[in-house]
């Protein structure tokens, strides 16, 4: 078999790949301060501990690369708030997440997995992708398709 030919193209689709790579840490970190500041009203670094199953030391030192992304920042008391940036940024992850959710779990993907699932595909979709799986879920009536951004 044939490889394929590399072309400048290969090349732009690979890079967007190691920049989605970089970014998911980050989507994950202020996606999960923003859930916990709607559940609980604040969030500490134990709590960011025990959602991402991680050390002290790692919570601490993903924050302080948040921090210097202008992502979240850091209350007198310790408490961990989102930027208006990491605040835009937690809301279209979320809603990458639920839309991909949704399309796995109808096409009969259990909630599980379609959940576990979308937490990787959620970084990895161009916006042409999440708008066409936006619009194929509202022509097939699921529930709750996502408004275009």
């Amino acid at each position: 078999m044939s490889s394929p030919s590399i072309t400048p193209s290969t090349a732009r689709r690979h890079a967007r790949v190691r920049r989605q790579h970089g970014n998911e840490l980050a989507q994950d970190y202020v996606e999960a301060v923003a859930d916990r500041l709607e559940e609980e009203g604040e969030v500490r670094v134990a709590d960011l501990q025990k959602v991402f199953g991680v050390s002290h030391v790692t919570v601490i030192r993903t924050l302080q690369r948040l921090e210097q992304a202008d992502l979240v920042f850091r209350e007198k008391g310790g408490g961990v708030c989102l930027t208006e940036t990491g605040a835009e940024m937690a809301s279209q992850a979320a809603e990458r997440h639920r839309l991909m959710r949704e399309l796995l779990m109808h096409i009969g993907v259990s909630e599980g997995t379609a959940d576990a699932d979308a937490e990787g595909m959620e970084h990895h979709l161009s916006k042409e992708t999440m708008e066409a799986v936006r619009i194929f879920l509202e022509k097939c009536h699921c529930p709750n398709p996502a408004p275009a951004e």
